[in-house]
Order: C-alpha cells, then sequence, then structure tokens
C-alpha cells in the first residue's frame, strides 16, 4: 500500500514538471480518487528510487541486504562439549591390558592403528617378553576384541578370544617408519669411493 503511494505521488511529480505552463490554461485539478487504479509513469532512470518505511536505503537494495553474522550459539554447536556414554578415549585403550577367556591378561595395547577418515582399524598389543623387554606388536583386528566399559567411571576392560599362544605365533606388526628404516639401509648400502688410482705410472 505504501508502495503504491509513493508510486503516485512520483507519476504526480513528473506529470506536474512536464506540463507545468499547460497548467495555468486548465481549470483547477480534481483530487485524485484513491479507489481509482492509476497506471504508473513509466520510470525516469535520473529519479531517485522510492524509499521505504523505516529503511534509509532504497527499495531496490531492501533484497541484497547481507545475512545475519551466525552468533556463537550457532558457532559452537557443530562441537563436542563432552563425551557420551557410548564414546571412548584412544587414552583408555593405550596400556590396557587385554585379556583371554580365562581372564588371563595375555599382553597390552602399545598403539591403536585409525582409518584417515575416522574408525577404528586395529589395537597393537604387546605380547611375550617380561616388562616390555622381548615384546612383540601384533595388531589385532578390532572387530577381535570385546570392549566392556563402566559406565560410571569410563573404565575399560579388553577381551579376546585370540590365545597368549596365537598370538606370539602371529606375525610381528610394522609400522610405515620401521619399513622404512628397513628399506633404508638397503637404498644407502652401495659403495661410493672413487676406484681410480692417483700414483703416476
Amino acid at each position: 500500500m505504501t508502495r503504491k503511494l509513493l508510486t503516485t505521488v512520483a507519476a504526480g511529480a513528473l506529470f506536474a514538471t512536464a506540463f507545468a505552463p499547460a497548467a495555468f490554461s486548465q481549470t483547477a485539478p480534481q483530487p485524485a480518487d484513491p479507489a481509482a487504479p492509476t497506471q504508473a509513469a513509466p520510470a525516469d532512470p535520473a529519479a531517485p528510487k522510492p524509499m521505504t518505511p523505516d529503511v534509509t536505503k532504497p527499495a531496490g537494495d531492501a533484497a541484497q541486504a547481507p545475512a545475519p553474522a551466525p552468533t556463537a550459539d550457532t558457532a559452537q554447536a557443530s562441537y563436542l562439549t563432552e563425551q557420551s556414554p557410548d564414546q571412548v578415549s584412544a587414552n583408555t585403550y593405550i596400556g590396557q591390558s587385554v585379556y583371554n577367556g580365562n581372564n588371563e591378561s595375555i599382553g597390552s595395547v602399545n598403539d591403536l592403528i585409525l582409518k584417515k577418515d575416522g574408525g577404528m582399524v586395529a589395537a597393537i598389543v604387546g605380547v611375550g617378553g617380561f616388562l616390555g623387554i622381548g615384546e612383540k606388536n601384533v595388531a589385532v583386528p578390532m572387530e577381535k576384541i570385546t570392549v566392556a566399559q563402566n559406565t560410571q567411571d569410563g573404565s575399560v576392560k579388553l577381551t579376546t578370544r585370540e590365545t597368549a599362544e596365537s598370538l606370539k605365533a602371529a606375525p610381528e606388526f610394522k609400522t610405515l617408519a620401521m619399513q622404512s628404516a628397513e628399506k633404508a639401509p638397503a637404498a644407502t648400502g652401495t659403495d661410493t669411493t672413487a676406484t681410480g688410482s692417483t700414483t703416476p705410472k
């Protein structure tokens, strides 16, 4: 309604300016009937754009107003703020004993192997040896390990159907760093000393 009124006022101003000399020879203009339909005059490119109520920008610019900036509440919504009962920290696994079906400790978790896009692949269990001396690391797939978590304190108990003997007989797990170290001596093991003689003949 306000836009229609502003358009009518602007059109009237344009007509009054264009036909000012002829207006003196005419009879007094009749007041416009607000209920009668009006036809808007072609827009003058030099004319200012009509203003919207309570806004200091032209009406055409109102649709281009920037979106409101995200608030602190919406920015924080995507972050975890506390551990839920069905989540386990990696620190809970590291150093944890792994038990067999007879509730005997058969090794302890030394590391975890994770996928780059998330999820655990295997627990690296140190088996054999004494106080870490002489033990070897075996990658036990996570589907072979059962995790029982205490909901009161978050502690876990890891059990597997594997035996100490089967883990000792399993192949040792090698990290990328260990694999690189094994390949390094082979690549640099060639003799690079000169074999030419400097004694004049």
